[in-house]
């Protein structure tokens, strides 16, 4: 293990109360309700799919021009949320994990496929930690497609098989795994069955544990 790989919402920080507000404001908006269950089916996919997925629940129509408006309004409802973020809201352990990587000499990237990433880590003041940020700008594929990882073990300047990723989501598992990649789970292990690694968090994860994968 040369080099660490991190999903942002839900691994460092969970933004996901967030997205559900802004999606739930959304599908509202556009006559129907949107569940906590549904916008789990969103996690570590693209803006424009999710709306897609949202419009399909709802039965609703939209021209290509009507979706880059109201994903563009989703966002801007997003924002104003992340931007009342503060340090508080990183998740536990993460700060620890994150520092005694470096200690040992281990890169670090974050992998996300939200064009907020560098936003969200400026509020949670994060940033330094990592050593590169692959986000959505830099992205053309939604994972389960493993492009996202694949350009941070390229800008840490490691090979895929070099590279552990941490992740929250079934599809971000499967991007890892495709991606030549060993994947730790952030989260339950009945969710997360293809994890190499299943954890509730970082309180308890040691080095130890990364280097016997």
């Amino acid at each position: 293990m040369k080099a660490c790989l991190f999903d942002l919402d839900g691994v460092i920080v969970d933004t996901a109360v967030y997205h559900f507000k802004a999606w739930r404001r959304l599908a509202n908006e556009l006559g129907f309700d949107f569940t906590e269950h549904q916008n789990e089916q969103l996690k570590g996919i693209s803006r424009m799919e999710s709306l897609e997925r949202i419009l399909s629940w709802g039965d609703v129509s939209l021209s290509p021009e009507e979706k880059e408006t109201w994903a563009a309004r989703k966002n801007e409802w997003y924002l104003a949320y992340v931007r009342q973020m503060t340090p508080a809201e990183v998740l536990p352990g993460v700060k620890d994990f994150l520092t005694t990587l470096h200690k040992n000499g281990i890169k670090i990237a974050l992998g996300s496929a939200s064009k907020n990433a560098p936003l969200i880590l400026e509020r949670i003041e994060m940033a330094s930690y990592f050593d590169a940020v692959i986000d959505g700008t830099h992205t053309t594929r939604s994972k389960p497609d493993p492009e996202v990882f694949l350009l941070g073990a390229q800008a840490l300047g490691f090979p895929p098989s070099d590279c552990i990723v941490f992740e929250d989501a079934v599809a971000g598992i499967e991007a890892a795994h495709r991606g030549g990649m060993k994947a730790v789970g952030i989260g339950s292990p009945e969710v997360l069955t293809e994890a190499d690694l299943v954890v509730p968090g970082f309180t308890q994860l040691t080095l130890d544990q990364l280097f016997a994968l």
